[in-house]
């Protein structure tokens, strides 16, 4: 008896049912968010919080302000509500201390 080969085809991405150009994917990914329409995020809550770190009290401005960061108080930086609840400006110094707090109380616990 002779053994039977059979081909194995690669699985073929279906294609969408509309077309959709690489722009309208991109934005549709991003969200349609106003505070993403009026220039990003980080400027609208720069417009909104002032030019101040909410952590250490520190102020900005002009010159220095690209040492002012955006925080999303929720760690979800596709949350941008218009009204920028979500968010709080610290400073780089600040921001690191935020994110770094979550690893060092890991360690200290023994889970990292």
């Amino acid at each position: 008896m002779g053994t039977r080969q059979r081909k194995i085809r690669k699985p073929q991405p279906k294609k969408p049912a509309e077309s959709k150009t690489v722009a309208e994917i991109i934005r549709e990914l991003k969200g349609n968010t106003a505070a993403a329409d009026s220039g990003g995020y980080r400027e609208q809550s720069l417009k909104i919080h002032g030019l101040i770190c909410a952590k250490c009290g520190r102020e900005f401005d002009f010159k220095n302000r690209n040492l002012l960061t955006v925080h999303h108080k929720d760690g979800n930086r596709l949350n941008n509500p218009i009204n920028g609840s979500n968010w709080e400006n610290l400073c780089v110094y600040c921001h690191e201390d935020e994110h770094s707090r979550g690893l060092l109380g890991d360690y200290l616990k023994g889970k990292g």
